[in-house]
């Protein structure tokens, strides 16, 4: 499965740890909200690594666990959901708004060897600094790079470079992310507060 090759997701012990799993994530989305914590600590144990500040806001879903690695400072508002039948990786200082999906499963096309039960997963990247909106689907095989925005609704199906703005469904490359857009809150409204020097 983690070497990208087709199998079935039924052999091998694979049920059984995706059923320990959702124990797990069960028992997580399932806490008192307001045992940060518990949570804290349970998300360690449900990822495979994870820098020290990491939050999820239940509910989560996921498939194993332990293939997806977020660097310090990740944050992942409601509903998000990472099938991690191969490895997701995500660096620091990451946001997920709500309803994100990181999808490393696939099916074949032909429908003969899916209806026998084949499937493959292949790896998602996501690099440091990246914000990714609300109801965006990345699928099999992307990477995103380091310092990226990615508009709400996209579906990411190619990789994203460096320092840009993308969105859309296709996603594509809206434009390059510069200095000048430190000023800037939000579109054209500009940062007024005294404690905000960059």
């Amino acid at each position: 499965m983690l070497a990208g090759l087709p199998y079935k997701a039924w052999e091998d012990g694979l049920e059984k740890e995706r059923m320990d799993n959702k124990l797990r994530i069960y028992e997580y989305n399932n806490t008192c909200p307001d045992d940060a914590d518990k949570l804290s600590a349970m998300m360690k144990k449900i990822l495979g690594k994870t820098g020290e500040q990491v939050y999820i806001e239940p509910p989560f879903r996921c498939d194993y666990g332990y293939n997806i690695e977020v660097g310090e400072n990740f944050y992942a508002n409601y509903n998000v959901v990472i099938l991690d039948v191969a490895k997701v990786t995500i660096g620091k200082n990451v946001m997920f708004a709500p309803n994100v999906a990181v999808y490393t499963a696939g099916h074949p096309i032909h429908h003969e060897p899916r209806n026998m039960g084949y499937e493959y997963g292949i790896p998602v990247t996501i690099g440091d600094n990246v914000w990714i909106g609300g109801n965006t689907v990345i699928n099999p095989g992307v990477t995103i790079g380091s310092n990226v925005v990615i508009g709400s609704g996209s579906v990411v199906t190619k990789d994203i470079p460096d320092n840009v703005i993308a969105a859309g469904n296709p996603c594509r490359v809206i434009r390059a992310i510069t200095d000048d857009d430190k000023k800037y809150y939000y579109k054209d409204k500009e940062f007024d507060m005294d404690d905000y020097d960059l």
